[in-house]
């Protein structure tokens, strides 16, 4: 599976907010939040976090999973709607995200714009500055063969 604009449109019809599994994976990472065995490392303080879950193994088929907690409450970037960036990265062979709101209103921007529930799945080569508005958000974030690239610019405005 490549990951892609047509992947993250299937994740979302077929396994979108009101399904089973999307509430039985959200009922889970935040429970693990809130326990502290996921997204429990400081990355820039306590409103944006990580930890990986899971390396890449034949049990789940090569991908990697992390869990991110990011919050923009009272985000002093001066970013437009009040939102937080966090660090930026790339994707070499895409990224699948379940994105699960912590607070009403609250959104992950993904490829095809703020995610407010459900998946975002960036194409293989993507990169960007990963963001959130309106609160709290904790995004699953399921890594092809675990790959990600932290050692990449942005591009100058």
């Amino acid at each position: 599976m490549t990951t892609n604009t047509e992947v993250e449109q299937w994740l979302n019809a077929k396994y979108g907010v009101d399904s089973e599994l999307y509430q039985d994976l959200s009922r889970l990472i935040t429970l693990g939040v809130e326990e502290g065995w996921a997204a429990y490392v400081e990355i820039a303080g306590p409103r944006y976090r990580r930890s990986q879950l899971l390396l890449p193994s034949a049990e789940t088929f090569f991908f990697s999973a992390t869990a991110v907690l990011m919050d923009s409450t009272d985000s002093s970037q001066n970013n437009p709607e009040g939102s937080f960036r966090g660090g930026y990265h790339s994707h070499p062979y895409g990224e699948i995200n379940l994105v699960v709101p912590l607070s009403e209103g609250a959104a992950l921007a993904g490829p095809n714009g703020w995610c407010y529930g459900g998946w975002t799945a960036p194409a293989p080569g993507s990169h960007h500055f990963p963001e959130v508005k309106g609160g709290a958000v904790i995004s699953l974030s399921f890594l092809p063969a675990g790959r990600i690239a932290f050692d990449v610019k942005p591009p100058q405005s």
